[in-house]
């Protein structure tokens, strides 16, 4: 059985939140694939349906995300499943919004949730990272995690989501690549925006111009010019 857990913090305070990215994309899931109703279990909140013609149960901890692995770690001992069987779904500063990406193990990246989920479970499980961009500074970081998206993150935020939400069975089957590349595709990300322009030949200013010497200018033959200039290079005439 595939466990999905998206994380975030519980209540109505936090639900708009970036933190809070895994639990809409958890709930996203839900609603479209007709699951099962919100159950309240091992610290979480639960709900079980299929994908592609397996049994996957939907989580979302309930003990705040600093302690995301005591809920995480209950629920997979309870069922018996392999750290293997599990997807975390989170928020991450290091991607540009609406980026995403999966990997299975490596390091928290300073994220708490992940941290708790490492030191309770393991580190073996597979990691769906989802871009809320970084606010430039460190001193800025927890009030842009703990902020609401803004209405303009809600184009993106709403086509990620859904394309989260279509292609999760790709996830049950294990085709982490593939479901990678099609909500890539789907959401624009393999698009290079910034077309190269042609840019015009590059132009000497005026004063450069003048002061370049034309070949075709006529030098004077007599009179006070004409006596510097035999000075200065000699007579060659």
């Amino acid at each position: 059985m595939l466990i999905i857990a998206g994380l975030g913090n519980p209540g109505g305070k936090y639900a708009g939140n970036r933190h809070n990215i895994g639990f809409m994309a958890a709930d996203e899931i839900v609603r479209r694939h007709s699951f099962g109703p919100w159950k309240s279990k091992h610290k979480a909140e639960i709900s079980d349906g299929t994908l592609d013609g397996e049994k996957v149960l939907i989580v979302k901890p309930m003990t705040f995300m600093n302690e995301s692995g005591q809920s995480i770690g209950e629920i997979l001992r309870f069922y018996k499943e392999d750290i293997s069987n599990l997807v975390v779904i989170y928020d991450e500063l290091d991607l540009a919004p609406g980026k995403l990406r999966i990997k299975t193990g490596g390091g928290h990246g300073g994220h708490n949730g992940i941290k708790s989920i490492d030191a309770h479970c393991g580190k073996d499980y597979r990691r769906m990272r989802l871009g809320i961009g970084h606010p430039g500074s460190k001193e800025r970081v927890t009030g842009h995690v703990l902020g609401d998206f803004a209405k303009a993150d809600q184009e993106w935020l709403d086509l990620l989501l859904r394309s989260i939400a279509d292609n999760a069975a790709l996830l049950a089957d294990g085709k982490d690549a593939n479901f990678m590349n099609k909500v890539a595709l789907e959401t624009g990300q393999n698009q290079d925006s910034k077309k190269k322009e042609n840019k015009p030949a590059k132009q000497q200013s005026h004063i450069h111009q003048a002061r370049k010497p034309s070949t075709n200018m006529e030098m004077p033959k007599t009179g006070p010019m004409a006596d510097m200039l035999k000075k200065l290079f000699g007579d060659k005439g």
